[in-house]
């Protein structure tokens, strides 16, 4: 269901891109905004993983920079049957965490060192297996091309605008009041469709990622944690850059707690009860599970009181 409803609005936003380009210039107006945004979508698509690992700073880690941690996502990839991503670290003192990449085979995953000072070793095994699981259903993707299409959708909305004055209703113009309406609700409609997909894909998300860690009660632990520190702890290159919000498991941006279409991800209580029912259903208890899965593993460095498992 989740899957359809996805594609239907990611219809809808193509169709609502399209139309404005319509309306601000008829059929040829049409034909060029397809063409923007297949531009804008090739460039999204090669390069967007590398543009938002950049933007905040990320730095690449591997088994002898940071062993558990690591190993601790290749081991979740294992279990997804996906191909080992990339993995980051920024340096973030609030707890949160993201997946990018075209597709599972360009992936990445990035964590934050709050997440990994904060959470036990089974509530990090929650949150990065929540992240590959957006992997393994090509959110990453998908995800980049609703943010393209409502940053396109807004661009084309203040064309409308800026060219109203020198376009009349008797050689096919919709006028200044028909631009101010397309200038104000086209980029609403974007926004509350690239919400609701953002919605739908964090809940598949969560259910996936409680599957492939085999704990639904530490994802729902570590969603907890993390949305309370959320709104304690501020992330301020994400509130600089508000459209990556949609990004991290949990909304990185103050004050945005409404479970309604405003909203970049579903309300957390929510997502938990989601997860304890799918605990009650699986027989999960939240104890054992992951953490005793590595037979020969070292002693888990989130227990020990040091300052994170990155060396």
């Amino acid at each position: 269901m989740n899957y359809a409803r996805t594609a239907i609005l990611l219809a809808g936003m193509t169709a609502l891109f399209m139309g404005v380009g319509y309306l601000i210039g008829g059929g040829g107006g049409m034909m060029i905004a397809f063409m923007v945004a297949l531009a804008m979508n090739a460039f999204s698509y090669w390069n967007s993983g590398s543009m938002v690992l950049h933007m905040y700073g990320a730095k690449e880690v591997d088994a002898r920079s940071a062993p558990e941690y690591y190993g601790l996502v290749q081991e979740l990839a294992q279990r997804a049957g996906l191909p080992m991503p990339k993995v980051y670290i920024i340096e973030s003192a609030q707890p949160n965490a993201f997946a990018t990449g075209r597709n599972p085979e360009h992936a990445a995953v990035a964590a934050s060192t709050g997440l990994l000072n904060a959470l036990s070793r089974d509530e990090v095994a929650g949150v990065m297996a929540h992240e590959l699981a957006h992997v393994k259903n090509y959110d990453t993707l998908t995800m980049t091309v609703t943010a393209t299409l409502a940053g396109a959708i807004g661009m084309l909305a203040n064309f409308a605008f800026m060219f109203s004055g020198n376009r009349d209703s008797n050689n096919g113009g919709i006028g200044i009041i028909g631009s101010i309406a397309i200038m104000i609700l086209a980029p609403i409609a974007a926004m509350i469709v690239q919400m609701a997909i953002s919605r739908s894909r964090e809940y598949e998300a969560d259910r996936m990622g409680a599957e492939i860690c085999g704990q639904p009660l530490s994802l729902a632990s570590a969603l907890a944690k993390i949305s309370n520190y959320a709104h304690q702890v501020p992330n301020m290159e994400a509130e600089r850059n508000p459209a990556t919000a949609h990004m991290f498991i949990i909304n990185p941006l103050s004050g945005q707690r409404m479970d309604n279409l405003f909203s970049t991800h579903p309300d957390t209580g929510n997502r938990i009860a989601a997860l304890q029912d799918l605990a009650a259903r699986m027989g999960a208890t939240g104890r054992g599970g992951f953490a005793q899965a590595p037979q020969a593993a070292p002693a888990s460095p989130w227990n020990t009181g040091r300052r994170g498992p990155w060396g």
